[in-house]
């Protein structure tokens, strides 16, 4: 199982990743925001800025996710303690 934990990140640092994006979904992700642009009247220059606050997003309202990090940190928390998991 791996652990979701990233305590080796004490700083809030940007951290550069290159990720390679299939052509459609670049496509699709330079028309979203052109469309922010057209809603938000803020100009967008490198839609890739999109990518990290998206993934964020997407991390932040998927309910396994959270459920399966409140179990892992149970679980660490109950090994520090010395208590037996459930």
């Amino acid at each position: 199982m791996t652990k979701l934990k990233l305590g080796a990140l004490s700083d809030d640092k940007p951290v550069k990743v290159a990720v390679e994006l299939p052509a459609p979904v670049h496509r699709d992700l330079v028309a979203y925001a052109k469309v922010l642009e057209r809603e938000t009247g803020q100009s967008i220059k490198d839609p890739a800025k999109l990518i990290a606050p998206m993934v964020e997003r997407f991390m932040a309202t998927d309910r396994g996710f959270a459920k399966l990090r409140r179990e892992t940190q149970e679980s660490a928390a109950q090994q520090l303690s010395g208590a037996r998991p459930k």
